[in-house]
């Protein structure tokens, strides 16, 4: 058979790969690196590969605005998430379990935007959302707008497994924790002084925007703009997870936007936009603006491309990031594939993240320079 015959036989049958296309627009930075390295056993056997990936938010993300002391918290608590994600999944247990722990850690600190460290709504009260995704049997779960829950990741497991629906929103989903023996929690477990002080500053921007043009705007508003802070914007946490059985799963929590209104929801409780997992393909959680992830349903978006495009994970990740940025947004995804590969995506300054595999090393960043 000549040449030319088997070229037009290539491009006829759709054999060229598509892992080595480039994304549309400029992409982003990101920690793809090699697969999570597969242990081999004493019989020079390879081992089901297995590891962890968690994020604690996207946005602007710089080190002269950070203090030493902060930076330190903050590797410290993603280390203290993937360590005890990694003791569940070395052990044999499911991605499931290592992602909903790895959360919940995340949650009870104020450090991030989700659970504990949870901004306020425009009214000054905690609504948190939440989802997580079982790869192997595609079951989901999620609430929106709970005031009340501790951790929100653990009622999105119980919507998933102990009900028939995939979602539940406010003063529903917190029956729902009762009826399941979860013990509801006081709007002031939520209080902090500097998601509080975010909210004021924040209103007093508002307030000023107001004004006549006449008035000058203070020096103190123009100098703010606590709008833009990366906590206010992007401080969703998350986690995605390969267990040695080779199944994936996906969970992501959230405290929503400072000084939101009317209920919002973004895209950190929507299957298929903020997270999403499938054993074929691989699990992602996201991190940025809401609105924008959900339209470009992100999520699904780049399980669509490694399933139907055979396009890498970190390839689909870029792709979609950029899809997001061409409609004027930012933020990041984390993700990890059934072959162990992962990606920690971004399109902002920053994003808070880490990865650890089956030799039990972790790795944590903050900084796009550390890439």
């Amino acid at each position: 058979m000549s040449v030319r015959l088997v070229l037009i036989f290539v491009l006829l049958f759709g054999m060229i790969p598509v892992n080595a296309q480039k994304p549309e627009g400029k992409g982003g930075s990101s920690q793809s690196g090699p697969a999570i390295k597969q242990p081999v056993g004493p019989n020079g056997v390879t081992i089901q590969p297995y590891g962890l990936v968690i994020h604690g938010g996207a946005g602007t993300i710089a080190r002269d605005k950070m203090t030493p002391e902060l930076e330190k918290e903050y590797r410290a608590k993603l280390e203290e998430a993937l360590k005890a994600g990694y003791k569940i999944l070395e052990s044999g247990g499911t991605s499931l379990n290592a992602v909903e722990v790895a959360i919940r850690i995340m949650e009870d600190s104020p450090l991030f935007n989700a659970g504990k460290g949870a901004v306020f709504t425009a009214e000054g009260t905690n609504e948190l959302d939440a989802s997580i995704m079982d790869g192997k049997t595609k079951m989901a779960g999620a609430v929106a707008g709970v005031k009340h829950i501790k951790n929100p990741i653990v009622l999105a497991r119980m919507v998933m497994e102990k009900s028939p629906h995939v979602m539940m929103t406010g003063d529903g989903a917190e029956s729902f924790a009762k009826q399941q023996g979860m013990t509801l929690v006081d709007q002031k477990y939520f209080f902090t002084e500097r998601r509080w002080n975010d909210l004021q500053r924040i209103k007093k921007e508002e307030e000023e925007k107001q004004k006549p043009k006449t008035d000058k705007p203070s020096k103190q508003s123009s100098e703010l703009r606590a709008r833009d802070l990366p906590e206010n914007r992007f401080g969703t946490v998350g986690a995605v997870a390969l267990d040695k059985n080779g199944d994936l799963a996906a969970g992501t929590s959230t405290g929503g936007k400072t000084n939101k209104k009317f209920g919002r929801v973004g895209d950190a409780p929507v299957i298929g936009a903020g997270t999403f997992a499938d054993n074929k393909t691989c699990a992602v959680s996201a991190t940025g603006d809401g609105e924008l992830f959900i339209r470009s349903v992100v999520a699904y978006d780049i399980s669509a491309m490694i399933e139907y495009q055979a396009r890498t994970l970190d390839n689909a990740a870029k792709v979609s990031l950029s899809k997001v940025k061409a409609l004027g947004g930012e933020g990041g995804v984390i993700g990890i594939d059934k072959f162990g590969n992962i990606t920690m995506s971004f399109n902002s300054d920053g994003m808070y993240r880490g990865f650890v595999g089956p030799d039990g090393k972790t790795t944590v960043k903050i900084f796009r320079d550390e890439d």
